[in-house]
């Protein structure tokens, strides 16, 4: 591969999942302004976000990445924005004490608008349109004017960006994600879940500690950390003309960095070498995310890895794992065998979402059974393998809807008419989400005690 990168490198490439724009000049005008435009996330923050991945990496810390299979124009509004922030940082607390580690928070938020599909088209009876690529693409509706690609919708989404990361930047330093608030939240899921007798040994432990802090002297008044928290945001790099745009040259360090969110991903069906999406990820400087499916063999994750992360720097590259529930026993251990053979440092993250996609009544929906197998499997894995099960990475909202069977509530087939409102794939709602973080907070917690009598003879 040649050396030379440029924000525009990626051009030279072959490139798939990209929109047939009917105006290019249309496009590269939209383009321009963007590129005139303030970044929406700045270098520093990005930096910032490597640095506590490089701990995850090492196996001091967790990754939660969470949030919106494709965000909306419809939806965008401060309660759906609040009600996200507020599940994600009661998953956060969970998992920060099943863990006894830190807790990295990466929201799929402010800017994962564009969603990759496996067929260019979509046919209702006789009718076959565009298929739907996401709001920065096109329009949901099914009609012929919706669905041509439109470049006015990036100026859009890069708006609704904005706004969201204002919102999100006040809530995670003014005062709403304090770590009592947080606590008092989950108190009252686990008083109305079918499960509470199950979680309130966890949450009971939870307060003692609290308790204990404040009695020698540690509160949010007098400990800033107890108050505040580091919230980031990522999305898929799937627009690349979009990210071109927003890519700037950071004035402390010289280099390029994408300012469209912290940490930015490539899809699994984009992960070509030599194509384009690879091409651009390669010479910005944010952490990256590499989604691995079935198809990506050993020698290829070898080639992306290199590719990506030469300088084999920990907090670099974020393995996204997404096999499906009964596939990661075949595909998991040889890629970690692989990646420890060469000793590369990266996060081993596990995608239960969409391996594990079933159609059900006429709706796309995931089973919860089959995502917190395929996540009990990649801990199970990695602990045989002496490997730290670094992350997950999930599709989830705040919202009370129906997109998942099962969980604590029992959601069946028959429910997902009631509330099904993604724009794309079914999303774990907020109950769902919490009862995933309490369940793997269990197996966390187990597989310290497990070691710790290893340990101890």
């Amino acid at each position: 591969m040649a050396q030379t990168w440029t924000p525009n490198s990626w051009r030279q490439k072959p490139i798939q999942q990209v929109p047939d724009y009917p105006d290019l000049a249309a496009l590269e005008t939209v383009e321009a302004r963007l590129a005139k435009y303030p970044p929406l996330v700045f270098a520093g923050e990005a930096r910032r976000l490597k640095s506590a991945l490089a701990n995850v990496a090492e196996g001091r810390g967790f990754l939660l990445q969470g949030g919106d299979c494709a965000e909306s124009f419809a939806e965008h509004g401060a309660d759906t924005i609040r009600d996200f922030f507020r599940a994600f940082l009661q998953m956060a607390v969970v998992l920060t004490f099943g863990a006894q580690q830190p807790v990295v928070k990466v929201g799929r938020i402010a800017g994962q608008f564009a969603k990759p599909r496996s067929s260019g088209v979509e046919k209702q009876g006789d009718v076959t349109l565009p298929s739907y690529r996401g709001d920065i693409i096109n329009g949901i509706e099914f009609t012929e004017e919706a669905r041509v690609p439109n470049p006015e919708r990036q100026i859009m989404a890069y708006r609704q960006s904005a706004a969201t990361l204002n919102l999100l930047r006040a809530f995670a330093m003014g005062g709403y994600a304090n770590l009592e608030n947080v606590h008092q939240w989950m108190l009252g899921f686990v008083k109305d879940s079918p499960q509470a007798e199950r979680y309130r040994k966890l949450a009971d432990r939870i307060s003692e500690t609290m308790d204990f802090m404040k009695a020698i002297g540690i509160t949010a008044e007098n400990h800033p950390s107890l108050r505040e928290t580091d919230f980031f945001t990522s999305h898929e790099a799937l627009l690349l003309g979009y990210e071109q745009a927003l890519t700037r040259v950071d004035s402390t360090s010289g280099d390029w960095y994408a300012t469209s969110g912290h940490m930015i991903w490539i899809g699994d069906r984009t992960r070509q070498p030599d194509h384009a999406h690879v091409e651009y990820c390669r010479g910005i400087k944010n952490p990256l995310g590499l989604k691995c499916g079935p198809s990506l063999t050993a020698d290829g994750l070898l080639e992306l890895i290199d590719i990506l992360n030469p300088a084999n720097e920990a907090g670099r590259l974020t393995l996204i794992c997404r096999f499906g529930h009964d596939n990661v026993a075949e595909h998991l251990p040889r890629l970690i065998r692989a990646v420890e053979r060469e000793g590369k440092k990266v996060v081993w993250s596990c995608d239960p979402m969409h391996g594990n996609t079933i159609t059900l009544n006429n709706y796309k929906t995931r089973p919860f059974e089959r995502i917190l197998s395929e996540v009990e499997s990649f801990f199970q894995i990695h602990r045989a393998e002496g490997t730290h099960p670094g992350g997950i990475h999930i599709e989830m909202t705040g919202n009370d809807v129906t997109e998942c069977t099962g969980g604590a509530r029992a959601l069946s087939g028959d429910d997902l008419a009631d509330r099904y409102h993604t724009h794309c794939d079914p999303r774990l709602n907020a109950d769902q989400a919490l009862e995933l973080a309490f369940l793997l907070a269990e197996r966390m917690k187990g597989g310290r005690d497990e070691k710790r009598m290893v340990v101890n003879g």
